[in-house]
C-alpha cells in the first residue's frame, strides 16, 4: 500500500511538472503569436480616417471592408482546422503565421475600394484556422483542470496587443511620408513584416505532442500523455463521436451563437475606440491616442490574471464567464453616454476587461467535453460561427446608427446582444466533473 500511495505521489509530481514546463515553454510563445494576429486584423481601425481621405472609402465601406475578413476567415476555419489535426500543429501554425504576414503588409497596396475589400478578404483566408488551431494545440499539452490558466496566458496576447501594438500604431502613423510610402502604408508593412519573421521562428520553436518534447523526462512524458488520453477517451464517452455528430450538437451550436455576440461587441469597440477616443481629444489618432486606448488592455491583463486564477481554483469558469459578460455589457451601457475622455476610457477598461476575460473562460467549455476529431472540428465551427459576430459589428453598429440618426445607437444595439448573449449563457454547458 505504501508502495501504490509513493507511486501515486510521484505521478503527481511529474505531471505538475510537465504541466508547468509545457506552460512556461509554449504558451509565451502561442500567445505572442495570437498578439501579432490581433495587431495585424485590427490595426485597420487606426488608419480610418487617413485611408478614407487618401483613397476616397465611405464609412460604409469602411465598414464592410474591415469586417469581410471574418467571411474569408470563417470559411476555410474547419478545413484548416482538420489539416493541423493531421499535419501537426507545428508546421500549420507557421504555415498560417507567414502566409497572413505577406497579406497583411501587402494591405500598403490598397487603393480604391475594391482592393480594399479584395485584401481583408484574403487576410481572412491566410488567417483561417490559426485561432481554433491553436486552441485545439492547447488541448494535446494540458488538462481540463489547468487549461484555463494555459487559455489565460494565450488570451493575454489579446490585451497585449492593443496595449502596446496601439502606441506602436500610433508612432507609425506619426512618422509622415518615408521613402516615398504614405505613414499607414509603412503601418500594414512593419507590421506585417512581423508576422512573417514570428511565423518563421514558430516552425522551429513548436512541439506538436508532449512525447515529442526533448525539454520533458520520460516519466513526465508519460504521466502527461497518460492524463491526456484519459480524458479524451471519457469526452468521446460523454461528447459527440463523429465529426457530424459535433456540427448538429446543441450545446456547440449555443456556444457558437454565444461566442458570436462576444465577437460582436469585441470588435464593436476595437473598431470604435480609437476614433472616439481622438474625436473626445479633438485631434488625429497618432501617439497620444495610441498611448490612451492602450489603457483599457492594461486594466484588462489585471482583471483577467485574477479572475481566472480564482475560477481554475473553484473550478466554476461558467460563472465566472456570465459575470464578465454582465460587466462588459455595463461598460458598453456607461461607453453611451461618456461625453468626457476620464468617463469614456473608465467605461472602456469595464468593457474590454469584461470581454477580454470572459473568452479563455469560454474555452474551457467546449474543449471540457469535445475530444478526438470531432474536438477539431467542433472548435473550428464555434470559431467560425462566432467570428461572424467579427463581421456583424462594424456593419451592424453603422446600420443602426444610419437608421436612427445617432452615434449612441449601435453601442445600444452591442448592449443588448451582450445581454441575449448573458442569458443563453446562464443555463449549464458541461458539469463540474466534466
Amino acid at each position: 500500500m505504501k508502495g501504490v500511495k509513493m507511486i501515486h505521489k510521484n505521478n503527481r509530481e511529474h505531471l505538475a511538472s510537465a504541466i508547468a514546463k509545457s506552460r512556461m515553454r509554449l504558451v509565451p510563445f502561442v500567445a505572442l503569436m495570437f498578439a501579432i494576429a490581433i495587431i495585424d486584423r485590427s490595426n485597420v481601425g487606426f488608419v480610418k480616417n487617413v485611408l478614407q481621405a487618401d483613397v476616397g472609402i465611405s464609412n460604409a465601406a469602411f465598414a464592410f471592408g474591415a469586417s469581410i475578413f471574418f467571411i474569408g476567415y470563417a470559411c476555410f476555419e474547419i478545413p484548416s482546422n482538420l489539416i493541423l489535426h493531421r499535419v501537426g500543429a507545428r508546421l500549420w501554425l507557421s504555415r498560417i503565421m507567414v502566409v497572413w504576414g505577406f497579406v497583411s503588409a501587402a494591405m500598403m497596396f490598397v487603393q480604391n475600394e475594391m482592393t480594399f475589400y479584395a485584401l481583408r478578404f484574403m487576410l481572412g483566408v491566410a488567417e483561417a484556422g490559426f485561432f481554433p488551431g491553436v486552441i485545439l494545440y492547447l488541448t494535446y499539452w494540458f488538462p481540463a483542470q489547468q487549461r484555463g490558466r494555459a487559455l489565460s496566458i494565450y488570451y493575454f496576447g489579446l490585451p497585449l496587443a492593443l496595449l502596446f501594438g496601439s502606441p506602436i500604431s500610433g508612432m507609425l502613423l506619426d512618422m509622415g511620408h518615408v521613402f516615398g510610402l504614405k505613414n499607414w502604408q509603412w503601418m500594414f508593412l512593419v507590421e506585417g513584416f512581423a508576422a512573417v519573421v514570428i511565423g518563421v521562428i514558430a516552425f522551429f520553436y513548436l512541439v506538436d505532442r508532449p512525447h515529442k518534447a526533448k525539454w520533458l523526462t520520460e516519466a513526465e512524458k508519460e504521466v502527461l500523455e497518460s492524463k491526456l488520453a484519459h480524458e479524451n477517451q471519457q469526452k468521446l464517452l460523454s461528447g459527440p463521436k463523429t465529426l457530424f455528430s459535433a456540427f448538429t450538437d446543441m450545446r456547440v451550436l449555443r456556444l457558437a451563437l454565444i461566442y458570436s455576440i462576444i465577437q460582436l461587441n469585441v470588435y464593436g469597440i476595437i473598431f470604435y475606440l480609437p476614433t472616439h477616443i481622438a474625436s473626445l481629444l479633438d485631434s488625429n489618432v497618432g501617439t497620444a491616442v495610441g498611448l490612451l486606448t492602450a489603457i483599457p488592455w492594461l486594466c484588462a491583463v489585471i482583471v483577467m490574471y485574477f479572475v481566472i486564477r480564482y475560477a481554475d481554483r473553484t473550478n466554476c469558469h461558467q460563472q465566472f464567464a456570465i459575470g464578465m459578460l454582465i460587466m462588459m455589457v455595463l461598460g458598453i451601457a456607461t461607453l453611451i453616454f461618456s461625453t468626457n475622455l476620464i468617463l469614456a476610457l473608465i467605461a472602456s477598461c469595464i468593457a474590454v476587461s469584461g470581454f477580454v476575460a470572459v473568452q479563455p473562460l469560454f474555452w474551457t467549455l467546449p474543449t471540457r467535453y469535445l475530444g478526438g476529431i470531432p474536438s477539431a472540428g467542433g472548435i473550428a465551427l464555434i470559431n467560425a460561427l462566432g467570428n461572424l459576430g467579427g463581421f456583424l459589428a462594424p456593419n451592424l453598429k453603422t446600420a443602426v446608427e444610419i437608421l436612427l440618426e445617432s452615434q449612441r445607437a449601435g453601442l445600444l444595439a452591442l448592449a443588448i446582444a451582450g445581454v441575449i448573449g448573458v442569458l443563453l449563457l446562464i443555463s449549464p454547458i458541461v458539469s463540474k466533473n466534466n
